[in-house]
């Protein structure tokens, strides 16, 4: 069991590293395993998303974040449960062939399963989360829970093993003892859901998001020139219902816009639902070489016999 989480409420750029692990995982010929939690998703029991050939269920069942993953990742199951343990007993009865190794998706609190490896999550922007709870500041769990912590992942647009090395030796006072690395986050360019086509350049872009840190989609979308001429934010996991939609649809024709842009995240809900041309702005996580070394070094661990 590999566990990827944050001390965060949200916004660490976590949903694009766990991309990037189970991609890696499954590319070097381990079976793996999706577990996760299917935030705001309607389902009550545990949920076969997908066995690595697409989401056979929507957002508004298993979540949004498990269905993109779903999306994104061919070769890779994906199953949703409040319960982790129950869903990793769906896994290993439905699957053919059985899962290898689980990947414990926002598991780091989730401290009912026992796991071999587990990875933090850290934003560059604000890696300490105001150093406090709310209301006082952003963190889910005080720093000192970084103790639990075999690696830290330090991720964003300039998160370099510079920075990540620093993090690393900074939370060392509150007992971790793990490696620090950089997971920058790369954006791709926007392409068009329905063809897949590269956005040209000079199209007017109307910005829809539902995410933790909306800013980081204005952002990046500026830094590659893309004109923006109205945008919408709703709160993370939004489900956009009708009304969201029709509001929408509004201001962007209010706006003059010719596209709306958003998220692999929203496209999910967004996706057949909206009378816009609908393109997608890729988000991906690109952890430094070091890190899949020392990845791989500890799985081979775990596998080995006793001496």
């Amino acid at each position: 069991m590999v566990s990827l989480g944050n001390l965060h409420w949200g916004g660490t750029g976590k949903t694009p590293l766990v991309a990037a692990i189970a991609g890696h995982l499954e590319r070097s010929g381990r079976r793996v395993v999706i577990l996760s939690r299917g935030y705001r998703g309607a389902a009550r029991s545990p949920l076969l998303v997908s066995r690595g050939d697409g989401p056979r269920v929507g957002p508004e069942v298993a979540g949004d974040e498990p269905v993109a993953l779903a999306l994104a990742l061919p070769g890779v199951a994906v199953v949703v449960g409040r319960d982790r343990h129950a869903a990793g007993l769906l896994a290993l009865a439905d699957l053919r062939p059985a899962p290898e190794l689980f990947l414990l998706d926002d598991g780091f609190s989730h401290v009912r399963l026992a796991r071999d490896l587990d990875l933090l999550a850290l934003p560059d922007v604000d890696p300490w989360g105001g150093g406090r709870l709310p209301p006082g500041g952003r963190l889910r769990e005080p720093l000192a829970s970084a103790r639990h912590a075999h690696a830290l992942l330090l991720t964003g647009t300039t998160a370099s093993p510079a920075s990540a090395g620093e993090v690393a030796h900074a939370l060392a006072v509150f007992g971790f003892a793990g490696r620090g690395f950089a997971a920058p986050t790369r954006f791709g360019v926007p392409r068009l859901a329905a063809d897949g086509q590269p956005l040209p350049p000079a199209t007017r872009l109307f910005l829809v998001a539902a995410i933790a840190r909306p800013e980081r989609l204005r952002a990046a979308a500026a830094g590659m020139g893309l004109q923006e001429v109205g945008s919408l934010v709703f709160p993370d996991h939004h489900p956009y219902p009708p009304r969201s939609l029709r509001a929408i649809e509004r201001d962007f024709a209010a706006a003059g816009a010719e596209a709306v842009l958003t998220t692999a995240k929203d496209q999910v809900k967004l996706a057949g639902r909206l009378a816009l041309p609908l393109a997608v702005l890729p988000v991906a996580a690109e952890p430094e070489p070091p890190f899949w070394t020392w990845l791989d070094a500890a799985l081979d661990g775990l596998t080995e016999p006793a001496a």
